[in-house]
């Protein structure tokens, strides 16, 4: 045991980078045991996403020491492709039981229960992988950045884009000023939500395979109906601006300084208006369309910027003129060929040059074309990484830190969670990043922290 113990405190200090070594500075044996030993990880949530983060995780050699999910039935393939590793349904179970095994979790769950694996992993010591969109609401999002600088653990929320050399070397060269100055930014997703819908009524039996109460965790209790498990509703779910945002704003975001208005890239007072535009209100579910504007004031010799957000079908978008709007601004086409959701993307606006993103970031071009190189290079403050997970591992070891750790996700996602909040309302809203407050409608500012059920507080 005290060895276990040992490393679980080499690893929590090592996530504090090249100065935590002089803590361990006569210790040959802990700097080997750093560069030479496996992480021990724990996956929860093991569907489609997550088990790719399994095969990554054993591509790469580490171990995985742990599997859980609330749904048995998730198990059956890998009792046969990994036969020594324990199976929880429960990860609270699963902590108290390995909590002396485990280095890291990785989590790819239902979006309202991300915080509530992440709060409990860190407040064990434990470096935290949590997949997007972080966090179902605001508060949430900033309880995990919180907690995260005070336990001082390698986070990363799964943003692959953040990884790729086009993405990094784009984002020094608009921090640079390449581009000019920055006044509008826009990112859009094909992609529409359910409209309104009745909440679920009666009850149905829960299935054998099925920890329901686990399922539910700090939602209120109510009967199991399998309608429930749909990320289509409000309290579950984080729409279209939580599953998909999060991989689009984050060249905006970085680039523009936005951290600054929460502190954690510099420190600006100020408040950032939030206006939607919804296809209707719907109070349970997403709606249909909808386009939100975010003003955000001055961060320090950074003008005061507008990101205007956009999902909807395209025939929904060329109805209303926007697709015309963006292909003006960029000069080209907006659809980016051979990627994921390729008519999706973000255009940054400033008075040099444009930058032309796709859905996930991970390819940027500078436009005009002829004014720029297509070549730009590799990031050259930036740390060129062999992937996203592997960042992330690495930073376990106290070898760097993700680009995408919960100093940056954790703003990042609170301003799109913010726009869920806005289409419930039919004026704008005024959000004071520092205070996590709205400051101008009560009813506004409690969704930002939904009650939890009780044992489920962060």
């Amino acid at each position: 045991m005290a060895g276990q113990w040992n490393r679980r405190i080499f690893m929590k200090r090592a996530a504090f980078g090249a100065g935590a070594w002089w803590i361990l500075q006569h210790s040959d044996s802990a700097r080997s045991y750093a560069a030479n030993e496996k992480l021990n990880l724990a996956v929860v949530g093991v569907g489609r996403r997550g088990s790719g983060l399994v095969r990554a995780i054993r591509r790469v050699g580490e171990n995985v020491a742990a599997l859980c999910d609330v749904d048995s039935r998730q198990s059956e393939p890998w009792r046969k492709e990994a036969p020594g590793v324990p199976w929880y349904q429960d990860f609270r179970r699963m902590l108290d039981e390995r909590e002396d095994q485990l280095d890291g979790i990785v989590a790819a769950l239902p979006c309202h229960n991300h915080a509530a694996v992440g709060a409990a992993a860190m407040r064990r010591g434990k470096h935290v992988y949590l997949e997007k969109p972080l966090a179902q609401n605001v508060g949430e999002a900033r309880a995990l950045r919180q907690i995260a600088a005070e336990e001082g653990v390698a986070t990363q929320m799964g943003n692959q884009g953040m990884a790729t050399d086009s993405f990094r070397r784009t984002l020094e060269l608009v921090q640079d000023g390449a581009l000019g100055q920055i006044r509008e930014a826009h990112v859009w997703f094909v992609f529409g939500g359910p409209g309104p819908r009745d909440l679920p009524t009666g009850e149905q039996p829960v299935p054998e395979y099925l920890n329901w109460d686990a399922w539910l965790g700090p939602l209120a209790f109510r009967p199991f109906h399998p309608a429930w498990m749909s990320g289509a509703w409000r309290e579950v779910g984080s729409g279209v601006l939580g599953g998909c945002g999060s991989h689009a704003i984050n060249l905006a975001f970085k680039g523009l300084r936005l951290g600054a208005l929460w502190g954690t890239d510099g420190q600006v007072a100020g408040t950032i208006r939030v206006e939607a535009e919804p296809s209707e209100i719907s109070p349970h579910t997403f709606p249909r369309w909808q386009i939100i504007h975010f003003d955000l004031p001055a961060r320090g010799e950074l003008p005061p910027v507008r990101i205007h957000w956009y999902n909807a079908s395209q025939a929904e978008l060329q109805r209303q003129g926007i697709w015309k709007r963006l292909e003006s601004i960029a000069g080209r086409s907006i659809v980016s060929e051979g990627s994921w959701t390729p008519e999706s993307g973000s255009l940054l606006v400033g008075s040099r040059g444009v930058v032309h993103t796709n859905a996930h970031n991970s390819i940027c071009a500078l436009l005009p074309e002829g004014d720029f190189p297509a070549d730009i290079g590799p990031p050259q403050r930036l740390p060129s990484v062999p992937g996203h997970e592997r960042e992330w591992m690495a930073a376990c070891r106290g070898q760097g830190t993700p680009l995408s750790n919960f100093q940056h996700s954790g703003p990042a996602m609170e301003l799109l969670l913010l726009g869920n909040v806005a289409t419930l309302f039919d004026k704008p809203l005024e959000f004071d990043p520092m205070a996590c407050r709205i400051v101008n409608d009560d009813q506004a500012d409690r969704l930002l922290h939904p009650v939890r059920r009780e044992g489920w507080e962060l």
